[in-house]
């Protein structure tokens, strides 16, 4: 058997000019994609640079936090929150929500390890399976949209407060356009 005459392969010129040339277009439409990314990340920086800052400092020195146009459209600046617990100071924010009697804000995923033909013990409590040495995992946290509406809730409704340095608080203004429809 001849291995030289048998892998013998005709390429069609044509075909490998096609390659390249569709390959190039990818790497011009990559090029074009990383560009507009970018814009658009600066875009966004003004946006929020505009909401947060220039227009409710603006609005503030004003004296006003709403102001309607003739055209019925309005400019109005809110409160916003955000906050978020830091992994390094978990245990100490979660000490602390359930010190205050928030602890039901708490989520708790547990997560069990089983092998093959383990149905039977899959099926126990967590207890038991952490006395027969089964591995058990256990996972705390506070969706992100619930720690927000707490904080929330706590500075703006109750006027109490909040550890701000356990959940990273942020509190700004953010400005708000509504158009005429």
């Amino acid at each position: 058997m001849d291995l030289e005459a048998e892998s013998i392969v005709s390429i069609d010129t044509g075909m490998s000019t096609d390659i390249a040339k569709s390959c190039n277009k990818l790497l011009e439409a990559q090029k074009e994609i990383s560009t507009v990314e970018e814009e658009l990340k600066k875009l966004k920086n003004v946006e929020a640079t505009l909401s947060e800052q220039t227009i409710p400092n603006l609005m503030q020195q004003a004296g006003v936090s709403l102001i309607k146009l003739k055209d019925g459209s309005s400019v109005e600046v809110k409160p916003f929150y955000a906050a978020r617990i830091v992994a390094s100071r978990s245990d100490e924010a979660f000490s602390w929500l359930r010190d205050n009697g928030h602890g039901d804000l708490i989520k708790h995923q547990v997560t069990l390890e089983f092998g093959m033909k383990q149905d039977n013990e899959a099926k126990s409590i967590v207890e038991e399976l952490k006395q027969k040495g089964l591995p058990v995992q256990q996972k705390l946290s506070v969706h992100p949209s619930t720690l927000r509406s707490f904080v929330k809730d706590q500075i703006q409704d109750l006027g109490k407060d909040v550890p701000v340095e356990l959940f990273n608080t942020y509190v700004g203004s953010k400005t708000k356009l509504t158009m005429k429809e």
